[in-house]
C-alpha cells in the first residue's frame, strides 16, 4: 500500500471512531454512573430510613435482609418489598447529613 491509500483508510475510519466516542460519553458512561449511584443507595439503606418505592409507596424501614425490606406504611401496617423496589429517600438532604456524620 502506498501512503495515499493509508491516508484514505485513516480518513474513512474517523467517523466510526467518533461515533464510538460519542456513544461512550452519551450512553454508556451515564448509565454506569446511574448504576453505581443506585447500588450505593441500595447498600446504604438502614432501619429507620424513610423511603419511596418504585410504586410510589412512602414508608419507614423497620427491617432489612439482603433481598427484602419491610416498610411501615401506616400505623400497624407493614409491607415487605424487594430491596430493589426502593427508589429514593423521602428527604434526601436529611439522609445525606446523617450519612456524613
Amino acid at each position: 500500500m502506498n501512503s495515499p491509500e493509508i491516508l484514505q483508510m485513516i480518513q474513512a475510519s474517523w467517523p466510526i471512531i467518533l461515533m464510538g466516542v460519542i456513544f461512550y460519553f452519551l450512553l454508556y458512561r451515564p448509565q454506569k454512573k446511574e448504576q453505581k449511584r443506585r447500588a450505593d443507595f441500595l447498600s446504604s439503606l438502614k432501619k429507620g430510613d424513610r423511603v419511596i418505592t418504585v410504586g410510589g409507596i412512602y414508608g419507614t424501614i423497620t427491617a432489612l435482609t439482603d433481598k427484602t425490606v419491610t416498610l411501615k406504611v401506616a400505623e400497624k401496617v407493614e409491607m415487605d418489598f424487594s430491596r430493589t423496589a426502593m427508589q429514593a429517600f423521602q428527604n434526601p438532604q436529611k439522609n445525606e447529613q446523617t450519612a456524613s456524620k
